[in-house]
């Protein structure tokens, strides 16, 4: 296969950007913190509790912003407690020097999306949260807003992550269309290619028990986020079963963790993404957490029959969900290469091979 011209960096490539100085950071790098696409970010030692998310602008230093809306500094180098309803900005500890034709973007990771971490981040003179413009040189900041639970960060926690690219990479339907047809993308008898992606629908049938799935619960304790297995579910989720209706209310501002019907499958050269939000669709939003690594749902990565929990609140109005409803799109882009390392393949992936999955956090 001939070297693509466009595409998203692959692991070798982001090591790359270090050994180049194009990525640096206050100190060495977490030994799993490049992942097959993607850097997850780590938070700094100071998290700034603000009076409002703001957008910096295009003639605007995040820190000077800081200066005026600040109400507070909590030192997060022994950990503290961030409360829900409260938004912080926090300095991240890797720095950006991007090559004219590089750009970036950023999202949530899954586990931090499954906890309903709201997480954007900011660079200086930004416009658009998660957009970082080709030749960025600057600092990158974290606004982290918990919705539900009250959560325990600290210094090298890591909610979010980031993806590089050169160009345009995004395949257009067409493309898609083929890939589908070679690779299965997605395990839909009659796929639905279009809006730029391929749809993915809602399980509201459950598993062998009737659970489709959870609803976060209110007042809890709080939730470390560095901790695996820390927590019992029934501490902070109510099940949710079927009745028969397959179909769910959604109640305005409630948290829930739900699933699609489909298997996704990430072929090795390609990423994906899914669309957070469609109002075609209806009026809520699904998954926080939009990226999908090479390799995800891929057999020989242990992944067949991966499927995609998905994060959901409905807006203002209460919403019926049923079974089988489009709830979301999947964007694919190419990979400028094949990673090292795919998803899923002796990386301490949480979540391959997964159907209705909580994140790490909990145990049952």
């Amino acid at each position: 296969m001939m070297a693509r011209e466009t595409g998203i960096l692959a692991d070798r490539a982001i090591a790359a950007l270090f050994e180049l100085g194009r990525l640096t950071s206050e100190r060495e790098l977490d030994r799993d913190q490049i992942q097959p696409a993607s850097l997850d970010l780590r938070l700094g030692a100071r998290a700034f509790r603000v009076r409002a998310s703001f957008m910096p602008g295009p003639s605007h230093l995040v820190a000077d912003k800081l200066d005026r809306l600040s109400l507070h500094v909590i030192d997060l180098s022994e950990g503290a407690v961030l409360e829900t309803g409260c938004v912080y900005i926090v300095p991240l500890m890797e720095r950006l020097d991007l090559p004219g034709e590089m750009s970036a973007s950023a999202n949530p990771k899954s586990s931090t999306g499954r906890l309903d971490i709201f997480t954007r981040v900011i660079t200086d003179y930004a416009q658009e949260f998660d957009k970082i413009p080709a030749g960025y040189s600057g600092p990158l900041y974290l606004e982290i807003s918990p919705r539900t639970f009250p959560v325990v960060v600290r210094r090298g926690s890591r909610l979010s992550q980031i993806r590089f690219r050169v160009g345009h990479s995004i395949l257009g339907e067409p493309e898609l269309q083929a890939l589908h047809d070679a690779e299965t993308l997605v395990a839909s008898s009659k796929p639905n290619v279009s809006g730029g992606g391929i749809a993915l629908s809602i399980d509201l049938a459950g598993d062998k028990d009737g659970l489709i799935g959870y609803r976060g619960k209110h007042h809890t304790a709080v939730v470390d986020v560095d901790k695996k297995a820390e927590h019992d579910i029934f501490d902070f989720w109510e099940p949710l079963y079927s009745r028969g209706r397959n179909e769910l209310i959604l109640d305005p501002d409630e948290f829930y963790i739900l699933v699609s019907r489909e298997a996704v499958h990430v072929p090795p050269h390609y990423a994906a993404e899914m669309t957070p939000f469609d109002p075609l669709v209806g009026e809520f939003r699904v998954h926080y957490a939009g990226f999908f690594d090479p390799g995800f749902g891929h057999a020989p990565a242990g992944g067949m029959g991966s499927r995609a929990v998905l994060e959901v609140r409905s807006h203002e109005v209460p919403f019926i969900l049923e079974d089988g409803q489009i709830v979301g799109r999947l964007v694919y882009e190419h990979m400028l290469e094949k990673p090292e390392s795919l998803y899923g393949s002796g990386l301490g992936s949480n979540y391959q091979a997964q159907g209705l999955k909580l994140s790490k956090h909990f145990r049952i």
